[in-house]
């Protein structure tokens, strides 16, 4: 990696910590232990094209992973309690979060039928030894490291053919990331929140759907920075505005980015066409948000 892209990247990411240096979550933090789920369920099975009908009881679980001796990549799973297989989503968190902090977020996504697995970053996750902003270039790797060993983990649980990536603010840095010069080819589809494109060669490969979603009085991640990664995607896309949304979004606000991601979830990895028509009726709901949908 040459010494200007390193600058350029350098300048990126402290442009973007400057605004804050801790990252608050996209919602409340669940301190329950790692035993929870929701209540159970009967969930009905998913017939091609149809995404799961009812939900699923959703147990959360740990894997210690480490990425060689010097990443370390605890990875907390939410895994919906059924037959399977299920989709895969990995999910990145922001600068000085963890996984914990958007349980609500990604419960609701399993309890849909998907199994999450979010790593805690070795250099931007609270309370690490040594924080590094800069170690943001290296997490598309960890990422699809992570991928690699959930899918062998959960043999026969996770579907390898329907995989996918998220994440917010860094992590959707990093998610962007991973559909660039680093291309993961697994990758399906891709849920940026409040997030920006950095990297060199974006949106390299095989084209999939991605949803971006950001705020637009977002004062950490610029909405004008969010709209430019999606303007510069040459692939099925559609943009969620959360009108007075912030860097974070809670209440009303994440009822709508948790029911509109959802169901762009059920239809790029399941391919439920009736979720895709209704990916505009939740964003309108409440009238907190707008969806620009070229997908």
């Amino acid at each position: 990696m040459g010494r200007v892209f390193r600058r350029t990247v350098a300048f990126a990411l402290v442009a973007m910590l400057a605004a804050c240096t801790t990252e608050a979550a996209q919602g409340p933090r669940d301190d329950r232990s790692p035993a929870a789920s929701v209540p159970a369920t009967t969930p009905a099975a998913a017939s091609p094209g149809r995404a799961p009908a009812r939900d699923f009881a959703v147990q959360v679980r740990k894997l210690t992973l480490s990425r060689g001796a010097d990443r370390p990549l605890p990875t907390t799973l939410w895994v919906p309690r059924g037959d399977g297989p299920f989709p895969l989503i990995v999910f990145s968190h922001g600068l000085g979060g963890t996984p914990a902090d958007y349980a609500e977020l990604l419960s609701a996504w399993a309890k849909a039928g998907f199994v999450v697995a979010a790593p805690a970053f070795p250099h931007t996750s609270a309370g690490v030894a040594e924080f590094n902003v800069l170690d943001l270039i290296n997490q598309p790797a960890d990422a699809s490291y992570v991928i690699t060993r959930v899918l062998a983990a959960l043999r026969g649980r996770v579907d390898p053919a329907r995989v996918a990536a998220a994440g917010h603010s860094g992590g959707g840095v990093t998610t962007l990331g991973m559909f660039s010069g680093g291309r993961d080819k697994r990758l399906d589809a891709g849920v940026v929140l409040a997030g920006r494109q950095i990297f060199t060669s974006p949106f390299t490969g095989a084209a999939v759907p991605l949803l971006f979603v950001h705020g637009k009085r977002d004062a950490t991640v610029a909405y004008a920075d969010g709209r430019a990664a999606y303007d510069a995607s040459p692939w099925p896309k559609a943009f969620l505005t959360v009108s007075a949304g912030g860097h974070v979004t809670t209440g009303r606000e994440l009822d709508v980015v948790t029911a509109t991601t959802t169901d762009f979830w059920r239809w790029s990895l399941y391919g439920d066409r009736a979720a895709k028509g209704r990916l505009g009726g939740d964003a309108k709901r409440g009238g907190v948000a707008t969806l620009t949908d070229k997908l």
